[in-house]
């Protein structure tokens, strides 16, 4: 959802709602720029989506209630339509490489 919405569009219920906030807004969390709704198992049912955040400060850390938050410009075009997704929660090579190499360590 949001194809052809600026970057940092706001989503409620699914919906546009007409607003546009920038990357790390201060204040509140909310579903931006496009959602990709996830179809199997529980993730479906329980409304678990990958979408854009505008806290892009926080990305890498918890900080949701379930779905996965990406950065705007990650989001826009990341996958097309029915493209299987699977999720993990090992990084993925080049973030481990990236980790790595800055002597960090990564929490599963």
């Amino acid at each position: 959802m949001g194809a052809n919405l600026p970057s940092g569009a706001v989503f409620k219920g699914l919906h546009f709602t007409g607003e546009v906030v920038p990357a790390n807004a201060p204040g509140r969390d909310p579903i931006v720029t496009r959602v990709l709704c996830l179809g199997g198992g529980s993730a479906g049912s329980r409304g678990i989506y990958i979408h854009g955040t505008p806290q892009e400060k926080s990305i890498g850390r918890p900080a949701s209630y379930g779905c996965i938050r990406m950065r705007s410009r990650d989001v826009i075009d990341a996958v097309a339509i029915g493209t299987r997704v699977l999720i993990t929660d090992a990084p993925s090579a080049p973030q481990a490489a990236a980790a790595d190499s800055r002597g960090e360590e990564w929490s599963r």
